[in-house]
């Protein structure tokens, strides 16, 4: 409990940031837009039709630069001061951590390993505490290593907390050397300690699939990943825990039923099973959630946000989660990074940051179905809310059959404790809320829990939650408080991306749409508009691809896409501003030119290459021909020290960084938008001459050539892929295909 006194500072502040001279320049960079849309209209009659198919693209532009402007419009985030906790609350509450894996070669089981490790040691009581483990593979090679790993805690947690390690994931603590000046104690310590880390390491490695001759495996025998029965196996239970610093907290693993005639929902489905187990198990009011490579970057983390949810105030009780930035040990990510700090930012002085799949503390509560009106201003549930919910009858629609179940929700809506503690005694009945048909013909996935229907299950449901009048917060530290290793640039990156894109389209039109209940929901207007804004992401890539083409076309056709004379300068303006607007974000950032550059470039093949499949993913679903799908990226472990000493790097390799292709469709389009604007160059070079006095010299054409350079600068990568080998070269069969659609689309140009 939180004490309530108003003469004590608070637990947290919200910062709001004053952009003044921002907001004047995203107003000006809208307005030349509009003035472009105004000269497309005024001279539409005195050009050809490919001005109509350029006003459409560049009203979309607009339109989304519109909704930019509007989440950029008044930024904040939130910091906390857990140093005041202490004074301020009694009893701190309990917390349940959930860690999601799906397949062990993907998803290297030494990484879960780090990740739990990282969580079991955060400086918060112990027995306030409890780590589960879902494992989707099914997978003995990773219950094994789990194990494994809660032996070596019994070392690691004590020896973090005695010495006030920073960074508690193993892996990354051991890279850098001992120094010197250490006293011998500390010394003896740490080698002792790294020694069974690396003990620990080499029987994770030397392991293999065949351990079912132990019989604690016996459960993993004849199983398969998409065809097993549930497992719950209490790794560790931390019976009679005072929270004191030797303790380990609970630790337990999982693994859902599988049928292979059952949809099982993906991540959200897993989700939803963590939260029926520890519901039944531990219970806690708080659940921390991330991704199997996300490692804690920073013990104080979970007191941090800790002091959102404590503070006694209206906002805070109306608080359903925390949300933290992802941040990444290798060199792709940048541009996830500046969007985090932008438009993050700009998301959090709405109504609140969306929820982001990883590296997010969420209200148990909140996930059961409850919406604002459902609270009393002191934070209990209301009599209303409390009839609707614990209804017998009602209750067995929403939340499933279970009798334990029952009392588990029960429990947490009004703010209780279970009243055991002892896993091992909820292991059955955890198993049968695991099985395939538990959540048939109940509200789970559809307004309880994590939502389905969607391949990107966060945002369906941060939508649910704020359209339900909850906020969210964000923390954004100044060193990173999550960890994790982003796929490497190409084939990787590009399904992942696919993913994100499905998935973002499959929102705009279920119901959790922000198009729908604008006047039932109680989601602010700006926070509608900035889902609308994340959810077209997809459909960014007709109206892109239309654009990478259209300077192309007009070269090799001998017609004029852009103004003439002196309102050329709008475009010019144009494009200077976006490019200086966008540099000084990543150089504030501290990113370099080539950072920015590389950013620029992938967000160009993200849309063009990537997102036009989510098209086509989300049309078929809609028709009924297909459904989507969430595929696992891989994730790569290598234990090297990263350029700036700062951690590990996802790959020793010298080439890293560099995009690789494969023979996917993905690399189709870009390859053909690298070459027809390569033979737009050419034959403006050829025909130089001719084509100045057709539109009465002055190279009056050189606008449109210029924009097929930089078309081809944007997509660099294709560029040096045609002269590459290997996997840093483009594949043959996908040359010879953009080859003939370039062909087809030269002489369809020239011959008009």
């Amino acid at each position: 409990m939180a004490d309530s006194s108003s003469s004590l500072p608070p637990l947290f502040e919200k910062i709001s940031y004053k952009r003044y001279f921002l907001r004047a320049v995203d107003l000006t960079m809208l307005g030349l837009l509009f003035s472009l849309l105004l000269y497309r209209i005024l001279h539409m009659s005195q050009n050809d039709n490919v001005w109509v198919l350029a006003f459409l693209c560049e009203s979309f532009f607009t339109f989304i630069w519109l909704l930019v402007t509007c989440i950029k419009w008044t930024p904040a985030e939130y910091k906390p001061y857990p140093d005041r906790l202490d004074e301020r609350v009694h009893e701190l509450p309990s917390v349940d951590m959930f860690v999601t894996t799906a397949d062990p070669v993907k998803e290297p089981p030494i990484l879960v390993v780090n990740t739990v490790l990282s969580l079991l040691a955060v400086n918060y009581p112990a027995n306030k505490l409890a780590c589960y483990v879902s494992d989707d593979g099914c997978s003995p090679l990773t219950y094994f290593s789990l194990k494994e790993a809660s032996n070596f805690a019994k070392i690691w947690v004590p020896f973090c907390k005695k010495y006030n390690v920073r960074v508690r994931a193993p892996f990354t603590y051991f890279l850098n050397p001992l120094d010197a000046t250490e006293d011998s104690e500390f010394r003896r310590d740490w080698e002792m300690t790294k020694r069974e880390y690396e003990k620990l390491s080499r029987k994770v490695a030397d392991a293999t699939g065949n351990l079912d001759n132990n019989d604690d495996f016996e459960d993993f025998s004849n199983t398969k990943p998409n065809d097993h029965s549930t497992i719950v196996k209490v790794v560790w239970d931390n019976k009679g825990g005072l929270g004191d610093e030797n303790e380990v907290p609970h630790f337990v693993y999982v693994s859902r039923e599988k049928r292979p005639n059952y949809f099982h929902h993906y991540k959200a489905g897993a989700m939803n099973f963590l939260v029926r187990v520890s519901g039944l198990m531990t219970n806690a009011p708080y659940m921390l959630n991330v991704d199997c490579d996300m490692y804690v970057n920073d013990a104080d983390v979970v007191r941090q946000a800790m002091c959102i949810f404590l503070q006694k105030s209206k906002n805070s009780n109306h608080c359903a989660f925390v949300q933290y930035p992802q941040d990444f040990y290798d060199s792709n990510c940048e541009d996830l990074v500046v969007l985090q700090s932008y438009l993050g930012r700009g998301f959090a002085g709405i109504q609140g940051i969306m929820y982001s799949g990883s590296g997010c503390f969420h209200t148990r509560r909140v996930m059961y179905g409850l919406s604002v009106d459902d609270i009393e201003e002191d934070g209990n549930l209301s009599s209303v809310a409390a009839r609707g919910f614990l209804d017998e009858e009602s209750f067995a629609r929403k939340f499933g059959s279970s009798e334990e179940i029952r009392k588990s929700v029960a429990n947490a809506l009004q703010r209780k404790a279970n009243s055991q503690n002892i896993l091992t005694n909820s292991v059955d009945e955890a198993k049968e809320v695991g099985h395939c048909q538990y959540e048939s013909q109940t509200s789970w996935g559809k307004t309880i829990g994590w939502l389905y229907d969607s391949t990107a299950e966060d945002v369906n449901t941060s939508i649910n939650i704020h359209s339900r009048g909850w906020t969210s917060s964000y923390i954004y530290p100044d060193q990173p408080v999550f960890l994790g290793c982003i796929p490497p640039g190409g084939p990787e990156a590009m399904v992942q991306q696919r993913r994100w894109g499905t998935g973002m389209l499959e929102i705009l039109f279920n119901k959790q749409s922000p198009l729908i209940g604008i006047f039932s929901q109680k989601m602010k207007f700006r926070q509608r508009l900035s889902y609308i804004y994340v959810f077209t992401w997809g459909l960014r890539s007709i109206p892109e691809l239309f654009y990478c083409l259209l300077p192309a076309y007009c070269l090799l056709h001998n017609s004029a896409l852009f103004p003439k004379g002196i309102c050329s300068g709008i475009t010019v303006t144009l494009v200077g501003m976006h490019c200086l607007y966008t540099l000084w974000e990543f150089m504030r950032l501290g990113f370099s030119v080539h950072s920015w550059y590389a950013s620029q470039s992938f967000w160009r093949i993200k849309p063009t290459c990537i997102w036009l499949f989510s098209v086509t993913d989300v049309i078929f679903k809609l028709l009924g021909v297909s459904k989507t799908v969430f595929i696992v990226t891989k994730k790569t472990f290598t234990e090297t020290k990263s350029g700036n000493g700062d951690g590990p790097s996802c790959s020793a390799d010298p080439n890293a960084g560099k995009f690789e292709f494969d023979d996917s469709v993905y690399f189709l389009p870009g390859t053909f938008i690298v070459l027809v604007n390569l033979a737009a160059i050419a034959g403006f070079s050829v025909g130089l001459q001719r084509l100045s006095h057709t539109y009465g010299g002055g190279g009056s054409t050189f606008v449109e050539a210029c924009a097929c350079i930089l078309v081809v600068m944007l997509f660099l990568p294709f560029l040096k892929g045609l002269f590459e080998k290997g996997k840093f070269g483009i594949p043959l069969p996908t040359l010879y295909k953009a080859a003939f659609l370039a062909v087809l689309f030269v002489a369809f140009s020239v011959g008009k």
